[in-house]
């Protein structure tokens, strides 16, 4: 690889790195039918997936100028791929339910929404975070059934007092 193609592609990995929540993964020992598996199951989920060498990935960290992803630099050893998607637990999910069948890929860190998450035994924890617009949807949902179920009680109280003013109405006088 020439001095020129890796600049570009340093300036590449930076510019995705800088931009987007991203995952790097151990995936060394994978057979290329369990890589290509993994690769659909990314696909089918719009995770991109890249694998470049480590020195490349820390020079594209050290780009970006973010001071947090420095730390990140320290598990880059063997085989690495970067795991990226525009939902950002979205490659966590798709890793965990992969390692039902395989032993790897591992999980190296994670940098998701400015915060920094190291090893593996972040993978359950990832995985179950929600996603930014299913925190908007539940704060939603817990502001908007309090003010129905206020509605509803004005609702059937209408209803109620309807048919009282009918009952009465329809009464005979004695």
């Amino acid at each position: 690889m020439t001095k020129e193609q890796k600049t570009k592609v340093i300036n590449e990995l930076s510019a995705i790195l800088a931009n987007t929540s991203f995952y790097l993964a151990d995936t060394g020992g994978m057979t290329v039918q369990v890589t290509n598996r993994l690769r659909r199951d990314c696909f089918k989920q719009g995770i991109s997936m890249l694998t470049a060498k480590n020195t490349l990935i820390k020079k594209a960290l050290e780009k970006t100028g973010k001071k947090e992803l420095s730390g990140m630099t320290g598990v880059l050893n063997g085989s690495t791929s970067i795991f990226f998607s525009g939902i950002p637990v979205a490659p966590a999910k798709v890793i965990k339910n992969f390692r039902k069948k395989e032993k790897k890929p591992l999980l190296k860190a994670a940098f998701i929404e400015e915060s920094v998450y190291l090893g593996d035994d972040q993978l359950n924890f990832l995985a179950n975070l929600k996603s930014k617009n299913e925190l908007i949807a539940d704060i939603v949902l817990s502001l908007k059934s309090p003010a129905m179920n206020v509605i509803n009680a004005l609702l059937s109280g209408k209803n109620k007092l309807a048919g009282i003013v009918k009952t009465l109405s329809e009464k005979p006088d004695a």
